[in-house]
């Protein structure tokens, strides 16, 4: 798996790899981390390109977003197991 770009954002970090003909996205926030994988089959043709036009900025909110529920749910599963 290689590092084929990073994209700077203030709220996360993004890294896209390359590996087996898929291209994998995976975005950091602290300790939590997301991944989507696409093939480059189902890409237009126009390579890491492509992957940079799916990765717009509302979908990176949506992301954002996500890390904010995944962090309230492991707070909360955590809490209840506290003694």
């Amino acid at each position: 798996m290689r590092v084929v770009a990073e994209l700077p954002h203030p709220e996360c970090k993004i890294t896209i790899f390359s590996m087996n003909q898929k291209y994998i996205v995976k975005f950091e926030q602290g300790t939590f981390e997301q991944s989507y994988k696409l093939a480059e089959l189902d890409l237009s043709g126009g390579g890491v390109n492509d992957v940079f036009e799916i990765i717009d900025e509302e979908f990176i909110q949506t992301v954002i977003a996500r890390f904010k529920s995944m962090r309230s749910d492991f707070t909360a599963a955590y809490n209840r197991h506290q003694y």
